[in-house]
């Protein structure tokens, strides 16, 4: 589970402040309430929002899960990637997968998905064919955020599979590790060169 207070989250209302009250005014279905209309659809609509990437990643991944050890699901998942590899071609689809593999404890396979149009037509139809797998939906973000983006930003559809977590861990220590041996290397140079 994630610490919602690990993170910092900016106002839901940014570059709405000030405005006018929203009214209480019903629809004539009597429970939704009319919304005030300006001509202007949200730019979501066109791309994701800042801080999702807009590049070669996409802006979300689908990780579509299987008990590797159920035969039933297997024929199931692989009927499934084949389907999603045929009606949804131009999306990015990667290998089925019969084991764990990254931070995903039990075999899965991946789509990506570019834009906010392809995003709206594959997850509805995903919740539809999905069957007895259970899918996570997480974003890309520009600034590398790998375990908040699979946990605190994520998503599901049906039960949550718990992440090995760990992984994303090591890659930060990992990452660390490169920094102090590239500012290691730049010092040894200035060093050299303040010898000449």
């Amino acid at each position: 589970m994630t610490d919602q207070f690990s993170y910092t989250y900016p106002s839901p209302l940014k570059g709405y402040e000030n405005l006018e009250p929203l009214s209480e005014e019903r629809n004539d279905d009597g429970k939704s309430l009319k919304n005030p209309h300006h001509g202007i659809l949200s730019k979501a609509y066109e791309e994701f929002p800042d801080p999702l990437a807009k590049d070669r990643r996409g802006g979300f991944d689908i990780h579509i899960y299987h008990f590797q050890n159920n035969p039933d699901q297997v024929i199931f998942a692989e009927a499934l990637w084949e389907r999603i590899r045929r009606e949804f071609p131009e999306l990015r689809i990667y290998t089925f997968w019969d084991k764990p593999v990254g931070p995903h404890p039990v075999a899965m396979f991946e789509v990506n998905l570019f834009t906010p149009a392809q995003f709206g037509a594959f997850v509805p139809w995903l919740v539809i064919h999905r069957g007895p797998l259970s899918a996570l939906i997480h974003p890309n973000t520009v600034e590398p955020e790998e375990e908040r983006n699979h946990t605190q930003r994520a998503t599901w559809l049906g039960d949550r599979i718990p992440l090995d977590l760990r992984i994303f861990k090591l890659m930060k220590e990992r990452e660390k590790q490169r920094e102090l041996e590239a500012e290691r290397q730049a010092e040894a140079e200035r060093s050299k060169g303040e010898k000449l």
